[in-house]
């Protein structure tokens, strides 16, 4: 499995993605998940990718030429001459479906499913920086102020901490060390997601990144997070009070009569009913 996150900001971009692959419980092998696209003073993109493998190391290939005519008099429309990033996110799409159309047939026929996600943000001079998520069919979505973040892959143990921190105005460095600790999170609960990493921070209107880093399990602030992380955590879950349940003093009691719904009813007797 994997997982992958992209958060956009007033102030830039975060990218961060694990690397392994699995293909049940003894075909665990390491593949990067991110491909940077950079023309320095023109343009920045990060693809992250996420479901079958070969499905999205064909995308990441066919995506380096693929063409977007409109028109059959236009000029085509590449990844590297896009005027915008709607566009470049297009063409993408066409790269997905160009894939759909040579492979999915057999894999059919083979009982496998044509499945690949893929994050795709950057920026494009003459406009603002995007964030996309795309789907199998070659569809997408934009990230927006009330929604500055994707995930793809093994999401649910990462997404609490980046619903609580994350918002537009986030500084870029916070946003950073909460996509390290939201896939701290998924590295503790889930096997199928593992080191290294790959992460990008890329600083609005810069047009390029020098901060790209491969993490491994030797990195010290990772080393550093996920220990400060965990204890943190307890310290937390310690200075809460437990629930009172024998009517002992509380400011703060569990056993309170609900508003609008009563207590849930026991079932005592065959003759009892549900409803």
């Amino acid at each position: 499995m994997t997982y992958c996150v992209g958060i956009k900001l007033k102030a830039g971009l975060v990218f961060l993605s694990d690397s392994r692959t699995n293909a049940g419980l003894d075909q665990i092998s390491t593949f990067r998940k991110m491909i940077v696209y950079e023309k320095p003073g023109d343009r920045f993109m990060v693809l992250l990718s996420a479901g079958n493998l070969s499905i999205s190391q064909s995308v990441r290939e066919i995506l380096q030429v693929e063409q977007l005519k409109d028109t059959p008099e236009g000029e085509p429309i590449t990844i590297w001459n896009a005027k915008s990033m709607f566009d470049a996110v297009r063409v993408l799409g066409s790269a997905i479906r160009r894939v759909h159309e040579r492979d999915a047939e057999a894999l059919k026929a083979a009982g496998v499913d044509f499945n690949v996600s893929l994050i795709f943000g950057g920026q494009i001079a003459g406009e603002g920086m995007r964030l996309f998520q795309v789907y199998s069919p070659g569809n997408f979505i934009e990230a927006t102020a009330e929604t500055p973040y994707f995930q793809i892959g093994e999401s649910k143990y990462g997404k609490p901490v980046l619903d609580r921190v994350l918002n537009p105005d986030t500084p870029l460095n916070e946003a950073a060390k909460c996509a390290l600790v939201s896939m701290d999170s998924t590295l503790k609960s889930n096997l199928s997601v593992g080191l290294p990493l790959d992460m990008v921070v890329y600083e609005a209107d810069s047009f390029h990144s020098d901060k790209v880093v491969c993490i491994d399990e030797h990195n010290p602030y990772f080393q550093m997070l996920h220990n400060s992380w965990g204890e943190r955590l307890r310290e937390v879950f310690d200075g809460i009070e437990d629930p009172m349940w024998n009517g002992g003093q509380t400011n703060t009691p569990l056993l309170k009569p609900a508003l609008r719904v009563q207590a849930l009813k026991k079932i005592e007797t065959p003759h009892d009913k549900l409803i």
